[in-house]
């Protein structure tokens, strides 16, 4: 190593050559992952090689927020996070599309399979009304059922196959 590189800067040397406080010289630090080291004395110490990065982002920053030249007691301006109420719609408007995409998904699969609904239910009337005609159906033959066997039983058996019909009773249900 060359003496250059090898030479330490006290805060103080580089708030001077940077001409900012010790709080900028922290958020420099910060942007630009410099871990500044302590000496033997336990004094906190920059490298050279430090300083010019530390150097190099702040006339960056400068430029980047358009400022040529700083005031002896202008502070270096902090850039700041994502505006949070950007980063809160932005995630609503994603929710939303995954709701809408979710929805018509579900929408699509859901006609998909109640599309033979429709067919089941007309022949679920059908099929009931089918079942109260032949309910009816039965109903009717019963009665005739019954109405025969009155008529059978008034008959009544003479001798070798020979019958004879008593007076029928009015007992039969219409």
């Amino acid at each position: 190593m060359d003496n250059k590189s090898s030479k330490v800067l006290l805060p103080n040397d580089v708030r001077r050559l940077l001409n900012i406080d010790n709080k900028e010289i922290v958020e420099l630090c910060k942007k630009t992952s410099v871990n500044p080291k302590k000496n033997k004395l336990g004094q906190i110490c920059f490298s050279i090689d430090e300083v010019k990065k530390l150097r190099n982002a702040k006339s960056s920053l400068i430029t980047r927020n358009g400022i040529k030249k700083m005031k002896e007691n202008e502070t270096l301006p902090v850039v700041t996070k994502p505006n949070s109420q950007a980063v809160v719609n932005g995630l609503l408007d994603t929710l939303t599309r995954m709701e809408s995409n979710i929805t018509s998904s579900m929408t699509k699969l859901i006609d998909e399979k109640l599309e033979g609904m429709d067919d089941v239910v007309l022949e679920l009337v059908r099929c009931k009304t089918e079942n109260e005609n032949l309910k009816n159906k039965v109903n009717e033959l019963n009665k005739e059922n019954f109405k025969l066997k009155n008529i059978l039983s008034s008959f009544k058996p003479l001798f070798a196959g020979f019958y004879i019909k008593k007076e029928e009773e009015n007992n039969i249900l219409l």
